[in-house]
C-alpha cells in the first residue's frame, strides 16, 4: 500500500510522523486449542495472583512459542474483513480527522494472498502523516506472534499468573534482546492461557528502526492493546486492537485514537501436518 501524507496545519514547514504498529495486512492471530469464551477479552482483569505455575516459566514459554509457530502456519488459511481507522481528537476530544480503509484479504484464482479495498473515503488528517512504516506495524505488530524461531531475538520475563475475564493467564514482559537496522520490534506484556498455551492479549507498542524523511520532526509510537477471540473452538484470531493516547510532539501534541477491527473469519485452505517416515514391513500373508 502506498504512502499517504498530509502537511502538518501547526507548521507548515515540518511534518510529524505517527508510526501506527502492527497489524493485519495478512493477518489473523489465532492460537490451537479449545477455548472457552465467545467475545473478545476486556481490559478489565483482575489482580490477584493464582499462584506459581506447575511448570518451570522456560517450559512454558517454549509451549507457547511452539503453538504461536503452528499459529503462523494456520493464519494463512483463513480469510477476512479488517477496518482500520486513524482519527486525531481536538482539545474537546471531538474528531477533526480520519483516515478510514476497509478491506477483505482473500485468495485469488491460483491461490495467491491479496488484499482488497472495499472501502476508503477520502482522508481528512492534517496533523499527522502516516507512511508504509505505520502499515507495516499495523500487519506486523498489532498481531504480535512469538514462535519458537522467534525467542532468540526476545528477552522473556515471567511476571506473573492472574486471571483474565474467563480465563487464567500467564503474564509475561517481551522486548528485543538488540535492534537491527531495518527491523521493527514488539516491546510489552503478552497473556498466554494456562491450558491452552495460547498468546490471548498483548498490549505494548513498536520499537526498533524507523525511515525518518528529511524534514521529518517527531517519530512517535503510540501504545497498542490486541484482543483475541476464539473463533473455530481451537484458534484464537484477532479481533480487535486499540490506540488511544496524546502523542507528545514537540510543536504541538496531538491526540489520537486507532482501531482495527478483524471480522468474518474463513477457512479457505486445509493445512496438512506430515508427520516423521516411517518404515512399513510386508505383510507375509500378503502376495
Amino acid at each position: 500500500m502506498a504512502d499517504i501524507q498530509f502537511q502538518s496545519t501547526a507548521n507548515h514547514r515540518r511534518r510529524r510522523t505517527i508510526f501506527l504498529l502492527g497489524c493485519l495486512a495478512a493477518v489473523s492471530a489465532f492460537l490451537p486449542l479449545a477455548a472457552r469464551q465467545q467475545g473478545p477479552m476486556t481490559a478489565g482483569a483482575k489482580n490477584s495472583s493464582l499462584g506459581p505455575p506447575p511448570i518451570p516459566a522456560d517450559q512454558i514459554i517454549q509451549k507457547f512459542a511452539a503453538q504461536e509457530a503452528e499459529f503462523r502456519t494456520e493464519r494463512d488459511n483463513f480469510t477476512y474483513t479488517q477496518t482500520f481507522i486513524v482519527q486525531t481528537l481536538d482539545d474537546s476530544n471531538r474528531v477533526d480527522g480520519e483516515y478510514k480503509m476497509v478491506s477483505d484479504i482473500l485468495f485469488d484464482s491460483r491461490g495467491k494472498r491479496i488484499e482488497v479495498v472495499t472501502n476508503a473515503p477520502a482522508p481528512t488528517l492534517e496533523r499527522l502523516m502516516l507512511t508504509q512504516e505505520d502499515l507495516s506495524d499495523l500487519e506486523h505488530l498489532y498481531p504480535f506472534v512469538l514462535t519458537t524461531e522467534d525467542l532468540p531475538k526476545y528477552n522473556i520475563k515471567y511476571v506473573d499468573h492472574v486471571p483474565l475475564d474467563e480465563l487464567s493467564t500467564y503474564v509475561f514482559d517481551v522486548a528485543p534482546k538488540m535492534v537491527e537496522k531495518n527491523q521493527r520490534y514488539f516491546e510489552g506484556r503478552i497473556w498466554v492461557d494456562d491450558k491452552d498455551f495460547q498468546i490471548v492479549k498483548t498490549f505494548g507498542k513498536a520499537v526498533g528502526y524507523a525511515k525518518k524523511k528529511k524534514g521529518d520532526q517527531d517519530q512517535l509510537f503510540p501504545q497498542f492493546e490486541t484482543f483475541r477471540e476464539n473463533i473455530e473452538g481451537k484458534y484464537w484470531f484477532p479481533t480487535y486492537t486499540r490506540a488511544d493516547e496524546v502523542l507528545p510532539f514537540k510543536d504541538n501534541p496531538v491526540h489520537i485514537r486507532v482501531t482495527a477491527k478483524y471480522e468474518n473469519y474463513k477457512r479457505f485452505g486445509v493445512t496438512v501436518k506430515i508427520g516423521k517416515p516411517t518404515t512399513v514391513e510386508p505383510d507375509p500373508g500378503k502376495k
